[in-house]
């Protein structure tokens, strides 16, 4: 399966993408890993005695979108920060149906190769959507569940509407497109929030990103799930409904906190109550 638009354009991403890995804020170590799905690649770090944290990114992305969590929580937890497959990493491009289980039986194989039996989990946006479904397919394999934004609960909004106008203004709308997902740009950003602008460029300019829409998992569905969840939706989400992903997860999961920040966008930069809720001795009933 091609994801990307040229050969060269991939390797323009990778290589920028191991460029970030170099400035990795802790000591780390690469996995590469086989699995149903092909070969998948993680970034590692934290004492190995620690308890285990496994970290799934959102779409056109890579494990690298943890970059300014880790070093907090790395002082906590093992840290497996996972490429998801048929996204911009050095894991396989396999994209096989979102609404199938194909999914949980890839999540199945990299814990079995970590050697792992249970796990707590952090997801992003689609690595939300894909940690929910492994919890209600594997509930007995899910400790904590903290998800940022998470995608399969709310519906998506239609802000391809929107953004198409953008598009046809350039590098301008380009960059309008881009504050409305994730908030203003930092006026004096930092050396490395600087390299991060540049990788996000090189991926939407060279990454052919999944147009297959994220299926909402069903009531009976999120009542499967055993583990402590925590959730931050934000108001201002121009992807997804932020207020039905409250509602439905409130009324479906026994132990869920969701935690509504009303200026919140897409991107939840405000997010020090995942670390609180996954150090606290709170857990699954």
């Amino acid at each position: 399966m091609t994801i990307y638009k040229s050969t060269e354009g991939k390797q323009a991403v990778l290589e920028h993408y191991e460029s970030v890995i170099k400035q990795w804020p802790v000591a780390c170590n690469q996995l590469r890993i086989s699995t149903c799905e092909g070969e998948t690649h993680l970034i590692c770090c934290g004492d190995e005695t620690l308890p285990p944290l496994l970290l799934l990114h959102g779409s056109m992305s890579n494990a690298s979108a943890w970059y300014f969590d880790i070093e907090a929580w790395s002082k906590h937890f093992r840290i497996y920060a996972v490429d998801m497959i048929g996204e911009p990493g050095f894991s396989a491009s396999a994209r096989p149906l979102l609404g199938s289980d194909a999914y949980a039986l890839w999540l199945d194989d990299v814990l079995s190769e970590l050697g792992l039996s249970q796990v707590a989990i952090v997801g992003e946006s689609l690595g939300g959507w894909l940690a929910l479904d492994y919890a209600t397919r594997r509930p007995d394999k899910v400790t904590k569940l903290a998800l940022l934004a998470p995608g399969g609960v709310g519906p998506q909004r239609n802000f391809l509407f929107k953004a198409l106008p953008l598009l046809l203004l350039g590098g301008w709308g380009k960059r309008k497109i881009r504050q409305m997902i994730f908030g203003p740009l930092d006026k004096k950003p930092s050396p490395i929030m600087l390299e991060f602008r540049k990788f996000l460029e090189l991926i939407t300019k060279n990454f052919q990103p999944r147009i297959e829409k994220l299926p909402l998992l069903s009531d009976q569905d999120l009542k499967k799930i055993q583990a402590s969840v925590l959730a931050i939706v934000g108001g201002k989400d121009v992807l997804l409904d932020s207020k039905v992903t409250q509602t439905r997860l409130e009324a479906n999961v026994a132990n869920a906190t969701v935690i509504y920040q009303p200026k919140a966008r897409h991107l939840i930069r405000e997010r020090g109550e995942i670390l609180e809720f996954l150090t606290s001795s709170k857990s699954s009933s």
